[in-house]
């Protein structure tokens, strides 16, 4: 037996209703004993199901689950992995497609909008512009390895790109491409739990925890080029920052 099949034990009598149930809850048990570390690979669905005596489709059922809950990750080609959790360097302005590429996980975005459009009363505030001036809006969920991990909804100064279309993966590709990356943000953070909505578009329970964060993207010369609003996945993120005695 392996050593996650000797920590599940037997599922006979186990409560929580059918085999594949039993089998996932027991799976998520040893999860969170750790008896599996992030990025360790399981034992191939063959092995589990012999070790368990249970059926493949009752492990392919347990384990999609878990893939959809951001426990497990798939990777083409090499395997079931636990999921790592991602950490954040505050100190670093980076896009969340870079972050993912720098840990070696595919990042890409399912959009819920990607429109032109004039200033609102509260962007104008926030990005410093005047009444009726356009803005880019973009609002998307965040998936790595297919995983739901982030929602992301930002608002960019209309002269910062040439329109909603040339964004594909990367925002801060696009802004970069222009010459209109932010040089520096200012960010705010707080924990938050997520309605129904965004829980749904996350794959998550409504009520699970979360991460707010308010962003503001600068340019050299001053200007507010980039207002982001992004809910994180409480459950999938460490957020890091340097802390030293110099003001």
């Amino acid at each position: 037996m392996t050593l996650l099949a000797d920590a599940i034990g037997s599922l006979e009598g186990a409560a929580g209703g059918p085999l594949y149930r039993r089998l996932e809850n027991a799976l998520r048990d040893a999860l969170r004993a750790d008896v599996l570390k992030p990025n360790q690979a399981l034992p191939p669905e063959r092995e589990l199901a012999s070790d368990l005596s249970v059926s493949r489709i009752t492990v392919r059922k347990a384990l999609d689950t878990l893939v959809g809950e951001g426990l497990l990750v798939r990777r083409q080609g090499a395997g079931t992995f636990v999921a790592g959790r991602v950490e954040k360097q505050f100190a670093k302005l980076s896009s969340f497609t870079e972050d993912m590429a720098a840990r070696g996980r595919v990042a890409r975005s399912e959009w819920l909008l990607r429109a032109a459009g004039e200033v609102t009363p509260e962007e104008a505030l926030t990005l410093g512009l005047g009444p009726g001036a356009p803005v880019l809006r973009f609002n998307r969920v965040r998936y790595a390895d297919e995983v739901a991990m982030a929602l992301e909804y930002s608002t960019i100064a209309g002269y910062g790109l040439a329109g909603p279309e040339v964004v594909e993966s990367s925002l801060y590709a696009a802004l970069e491409a222009t010459g209109n990356r932010p040089a520096r943000a200012l960010q705010r953070l707080r924990a938050v739990l997520f309605d129904a909505e965004q829980a749904a578009l996350l794959g998550v329970k409504p009520g699970a925890p979360g991460l707010y964060i308010e962003r503001r993207g600068f340019l050299d010369d001053g200007r507010i080029i980039e207002a982001t609003r992004s809910w994180y996945r409480g459950d999938a993120y460490d957020f890091v920052a340097e802390l030293n005695t110099r003001a």
